[in-house]
């Protein structure tokens, strides 16, 4: 009787014996933890690769480089430019062409490159926020949908016990830990979402700091060369 008792309540034996909902509650949290872990690697990737192409952007610029040679570079070998990089590019674009149209002024060509550095500066974050609403969205809805399932379990077990005359503690203990089970995978999807969630946003944070302290400093300097 021990070991029957045990292997009833084994976390195996609870899943496949729980009610078609609550199966489909799990898998559907099973489905989203998998995502969420997929983005939190993907996610993770992306930004320390943003993180090591500014820091090489960082260096070349500040040595001196010639703007129009770093231009002509990073117009050829696009693909690893990096956000702050991207920035330079849309900004110093800007600032070529409106130093090529005559009627533009000092003040005119200066406007049109902050404008053109802002829109870059905006485009890069966008480009690193993409999917990243996906964690939040699995942290904040899974717990609800485990909740979900556990309250479906332990209906589906007092509905069995209705029927009982007397009900006892291992009549009621296997459907309430199966019921149970929904909530702890919920739990184990939003955690890990949870927390990525907020060291990403906390790079990104950083990130646009950089990117926007850049565009000023650049600009500065293009001022100097209007």
């Amino acid at each position: 009787m021990p070991n029957t008792a045990a292997t009833d309540l084994s976390f195996i034996h609870l899943i496949v014996q729980a009610s078609v909902p609550v199966q489909a509650v799990m898998l559907l949290l099973v489905l989203l933890s998998v995502w969420s872990w997929w983005l939190i690697f993907y996610k993770g990737g992306v930004l320390r690769r943003a993180v090591r192409q500014n820091l090489r952007f960082d260096e070349a610029f500040w040595q001196g480089a010639d703007l129009n040679q770093l231009f002509q570079k990073l117009q050829d070998e696009p693909a690893n430019a990096g956000p702050q990089a991207e920035v330079f590019v849309a900004g110093f674009r800007e600032f070529i062409k409106q130093k090529k149209l005559a009627s533009s002024s000092k003040e005119a060509v200066i406007d049109g490159t902050r404008r053109a550095l802002k829109v870059g500066v905006q485009r890069e974050l966008d480009k690193l926020e993409h999917q990243l609403p996906g964690l939040a969205t699995v942290a904040s809805v899974s717990p609800y949908i485990g909740l979900l399932g556990t309250v479906w379990g332990i209906m589906n077990s007092f509905r069995g016990l209705a029927s009982v005359g007397q009900a006892t503690l291992a009549q009621v203990a296997p459907g309430i830990a199966e019921a149970l089970i929904a909530t702890a995978i919920g739990l184990f999807a939003a955690i890990p979402a949870v927390v990525a969630y907020n060291r990403f946003e906390a790079q990104l944070d950083r990130i646009n700091v950089q990117l926007e302290t850049f565009a000023e400093e650049f600009l500065n300097i293009l001022q100097r060369q209007a």
